[in-house]
């Protein structure tokens, strides 16, 4: 589909005469707010939002070339002169608006409209019969969507931990989550962060049902890229073009769209069932670049926050005890209100606030857990009640259910509980079990040799930044370990000093745990498991978000893994250059002072 445009501010000419050189802030008696930029006769114009998580800009204190912006979020800033982002560095460009000049000397701001490819052979509602479509809630993000005769299944996590051993399941699933699973038609997942494709699930699944059939987006980094070293035997896996209705049977069919914050690789889902639309955004930030359906029947979306190692994993600076407990809170703030008003502005006709049910149940993640708090569902359904009191909010229990036909008609008993007595809160999580498989990478053979650590970052990839990392192996409590690696990465030249160099350079110290650290690297994972898990403390000089380095580590890694059995003939022979002990803690020189901006992810 091609894209619409429509005019999404306009100034008479008194107004655009009123212009200042530089930056100006205007807001459409909408309430919407736009960021213009004057220089002689050139104008540049975009919208007021931050395209890493939506927040506001203001005016930086620090620019004194009335260029640049910063956002009240997350600091970002964003040079308006050339919609650069110019911290994080080599990060993104901000979607400009196109400037309409009249005759008279007013101009408009026309915004280029995502296309809406649900409107495509749109069909009419119609009437449902009780029972006929229903949504079981599984745990975190895993719906049951009955639909007539077909049963689909949203992004199955139900056993086991997510990003290493950093989240676990807050719910426990209902006694028969599994065969719901296995007895399903199809399976949805919307990405490849490990809470929604959980491969200690989809292991289960495959004993019994392999050829169960998968449905995921075409994103740049495949969902499945792991599939073939996992041991996972799943067979029928299809990878769905974006914006095309796919379907099921005469009366079913879905659509998957694409996150326009991380395109590379997350997704969401709208449902379609005898004209009903059910709209599963999962975690996207700005699913189909903010372009979404009004009045669909159902809205799902996560709401929780608290799923990034910011700022809890971070320490040393201003990261105190008081100033990440007054940033959290604002932060759950700012999305309570972003969702509710996102809600209010959709109009669904029923809202269920899920995705989000997962904590830090390890014992030696007992700090997280306490400083990471996190929303609460019974507060945004308050919330939304209050903007939309016809709006039907669904707090969602493990095993409760939603009839579409009788919320339609605003029954009352449109939502069946789990009985009395049902387990609703995890209590045990078999920690050993999957702790001890983490922690059996420490033994590889690998790290009996120093050089694995050149391998490993050449193989990466990663290089030509002017950043300098020391990665230090620690105990759970984040303490270095006598027989752990101490090393120094210089991105510059992809070089492995033993001090840092003299030059001015980005600094980053990363600590992680011994046992996740060498599982990700034997087996060439993403940096999720490290960042996301909260596997890690991290220290930054300047405090700056490195976009480009994190990005490649956490989503641009090669497909495959480091060849670790080459890597290991290459030692069969005597190297009398050889070391098989880790190298020492380096000494490093104190940090350069480096004048640079300052702003986090």
């Amino acid at each position: 589909m091609s894209h619409a445009s429509h005019t999404v501010l306009e100034l008479d000419a008194t107004a655009v005469l009123g212009l200042t050189e530089g930056i100006n802030f205007k807001k459409s008696p909408a309430g919407k707010c736009f960021m213009i930029y004057k220089d002689k006769n050139t104008v540049r114009a975009c919208r007021n939002q931050c395209k890493h998580q939506g927040g506001k800009f203001i005016k930086d204190i620090e620019d004194i070339d009335g260029r640049t912006v910063h956002c009240t979020k997350h600091n970002w800033k964003l040079n308006v002169a050339t919609m650069q982002y110019v911290n994080p560095p080599d990060s993104f460009l901000q979607e400009e608006l196109k400037v309409v000049k009249s005759e008279d000397g007013g101009l408009k701001l026309v915004e280029l409209v995502p296309p809406e490819p649900w409107t495509v052979d749109s069909r009419p509602a119609q009437q449902l019969q009780p029972g006929e479509v229903t949504l079981t809630y599984i745990t975190h993000a895993c719906m049951e969507l009955k639909a007539g005769d077909k049963r689909m299944m949203f992004d199955p996590w139900l056993t086991g931990p997510a990003f290493a051993r950093g989240c676990w399941l807050l719910h426990e699933p209902p006694p028969d989550a599994m065969d719901r699973l296995r007895q399903a038609d199809l399976v949805y997942i919307s990405h490849t962060h490990s809470d929604h494709l959980s491969y200690p699930s989809l292991k289960l699944l495959a004993q019994q049902r392999p050829d169960i059939p998968i449905y995921v987006g075409d994103t740049s980094r495949p969902v499945f890229w792991y599939l073939a070293r996992s041991g996972v035997n799943l067979t029928n896996i299809s990878v769905v073009p974006f914006g095309v209705w796919h379907n099921v049977d005469k009366n079913l069919r879905f659509m998957i769209l694409m996150d326009g914050v991380h395109p590379e690789i997350d997704t969401c889902l709208i449902v379609d069932y005898k004209g009903h639309l059910i709209l599963n955004t999962v975690d996207c930030r700005r699913p189909n670049n903010g372009c979404l359906p009004h009045g669909v029947d159902v809205m799902m979306s996560d709401f929780a926050g608290g799923a990034s190692g910011f700022p809890m994993t971070f320490h040393k600076g201003k990261y105190t005890e008081s100033w990440k407990r007054h940033f959290i809170s604002r932060e759950r703030k700012e999305l309570l209100h972003y969702t509710a008003n996102l809600v209010a502005k959709l109009q669904p006709k029923v809202y269920c606030p899920f995705a989000s049910y997962f904590t830090e149940a390890h014992p030696s993640d007992r700090y997280i857990k306490n400083i990471n708090t996190k929303n609460n569902p019974e507060d945004l359904n308050k919330k939304i009640k209050n903007l939309c009191p016809h709006i039907t909010t669904w707090t969602p229990l493990p095993g409760s259910v939603l009839d579409l036909a009788l919320a339609l008609t605003n029954q009352d008993d449109c939502i069946t509980q789990p009985p009395s007595g049902t387990k609703i809160l995890k209590d045990s999580w078999d920690f050993d079990l999957y702790v001890d498989e983490l922690n059996a990478a420490i033994s590889s053979k690998i790290f009996e040799h120093k050089s694995w650590i050149q391998f490993y970052y050449n193989w990466a990839g990663f290089q030509n930044y002017n950043l300098v990392i020391r990665v230090t192996e620690t105990d759970d409590d984040f303490q270095p370990r006598d027989d752990g690696y101490d090393y120094l990465v210089d991105f510059l030249d992809l070089s492995f000093p033993s001090v840092r160099p003299q030059r001015e350079h980005f600094y980053v110290e990363i600590q992680n745990r011994i046992g996740v650290m060498r599982h990700v690297v034997v087996n060439g994972l993403l940096w999720d498991d490290l960042y996301i898990g909260f596997n890690n403390r991290i220290s930054r000089e300047p405090d700056i978000y490195h976009h480009k380095f994190w990005k490649h580590f956490q989503s641009e890694l090669p497909l495959s893994a480091p060849d670790w059995d080459s890597f290991l003939k290459s030692w069969e022979k005597p190297n009398p250059t050889s070391t098989s002990t880790p190298t020492p803690t380096p000494t490093l020189p104190q940090p350069l002072p480096l004048p640079l901006t300052q702003p986090q992810p």
